[in-house]
């Protein structure tokens, strides 16, 4: 940024709003750390808050969240009443209502008490009260995307904006015309530690037996929950797995498995986790494959670290088919190989696998990876449109 004035020479306060799962937090937290950063450059006090929901992991994390500069990410967590309004007929629709109402009141109270210069969204439904009561109170609202294909809080939320910030370019085909002038591509943001991992770290974390690599690592991930299709076929093809990759298993908190009754390929050749916390960037490093449901914040970190992935995307009624479209995108693109539906098997699973245990074709998904890295960090590229709110140059 250019030299500048600030328009309100006391400190400044951002507001963040979003969360429901750590694919809105996590984002979420490394723009806040770019602000941050750009802001002391300028030397311009700043306050972030984090308005969210207490009920689920929000606060946790976010609360434990450390900066660049060893300090905490966010100042204060403020906690509303958060709803949802679904797709299908739910009687939970009628009272959610209720909670999202209550949403609005508090975050218009919240945010009339702290006067922020800007909020911003990352999505999830807890973002669209704080979102609305700053358009009542004329307080610059920005909201991003992640998804290839816009969620309804984003709709929603995209009206009060003044920026509306996009992972594809490829998503402005769902933005209405008379947006387009507030649209801004940025791509999709992820932790900063993704950019400085050490694969080192990742290897002596999973501590295969064998000193010397002799065949590649394949990393599966199913979030913090486990994705049972995905454990159920890694189970099912666990021999012949191992015989031709050492696999890292990430299985879900509650269906780690006690395997006793193995073969030795698969006891020098497989570990299991129930959740990798904060080894994750480097173990992902340290992998040649990954195996992972289709969230656009697991693609994008894959994808930053320029790793070839099979996608398994949720699919079915109680989804919107926005992992469907992830995944589609990244196929397209060459980066990924995409099972979905019926084709999610066995043997469509190991015809995958092939392919990737040849390290020149595996190296063509990381060329495909480097060219949907934009070429200035994504976090980076947000944090500065943020601070055009309330910076004039």
């Amino acid at each position: 940024m250019k030299k500048n004035k600030i328009k309100n020479a006391e400190k400044i306060t951002a507001v963040f709003t979003g969360g429901g799962t750590g694919g809105h937090i996590y984002p979420g937290l490394a723009i806040a750390d770019e602000l941050k950063e750009l802001c002391r450059q300028e030397n311009i006090p700043l306050n972030i808050v984090w308005i969210g929901c207490s009920k689920k992991m929000d606060k946790k994390i976010v609360e434990s969240s450390i900066g660049l500069d060893s300090v905490p990410s966010v100042n204060k967590f403020y906690s509303i009443p958060s709803g949802k309004l679904r797709r299908y007929f739910s009687l939970k629709n009628f009272t959610d209502i209720f909670k999202i109402l209550a949403g609005c009141v508090a975050s218009f109270f919240i945010l009339l008490k702290i006067k922020p210069a800007v909020v911003f969204s990352k999505g999830g439904f807890v973002s669209v009260p704080p979102c609305l009561a700053a358009k009542l109170l004329k307080i610059p609202v920005c909201t991003h995307e992640c998804d290839f294909t816009p969620g309804l809080a984003t709709k929603i939320n995209s009206r009060f904006a003044s920026k509306i910030l996009l992972s594809y370019k490829e998503t402005k085909d769902f933005i209405p015309e008379k947006l387009m002038s507030r649209t801004f591509v940025t791509g999709n943001p992820v932790r900063p530690v993704f950019y400085s991992t050490d694969r080192q770290i990742g290897k002596d974390f999973v501590n295969f037996s064998s000193s010397k690599k002799t065949k590649p690592v394949l990393f599966v991930m199913g979030g913090s929950l486990g994705a049972k299709q995905i454990n159920d076929l890694i189970t099912e093809n666990l021999e012949w797995l191992c015989e031709n990759f050492y696999v890292i298993h990430q299985t879900g908190n509650n269906n780690i498995e006690n395997k006793t009754d193995v073969s030795e390929t698969v006891k020098k050749s497989y570990r299991q986790f129930p959740f990798i916390y904060e080894q994750m960037p480097h173990v992902i490093d340290y992998a040649d494959v990954v195996i992972s449901r289709a969230g656009a914040n697991s693609i994008w970190e894959c994808t930053v670290l320029k790793k070839p992935m099979i996608l398994i995307p949720l699919c079915g009624s109680g989804t919107r088919g926005d992992q469907v479209d992830n995944a589609d995108f990244f196929e397209r693109k060459g980066a990924a190989i995409v099972l979905k539906g019926e084709y999610a098997n066995s043997n469509s699973l190991k015809n995958a696998l092939v392919t990737m245990i040849d390290a020149k074709k595996r190296r063509l998904f990381s060329n495909a990876c480097q060219e949907l890295i934009p070429k200035e960090r994504s976090a980076y590229l947000i944090a500065r449109l943020l601070a055009d709110e309330f910076i004039t140059k």
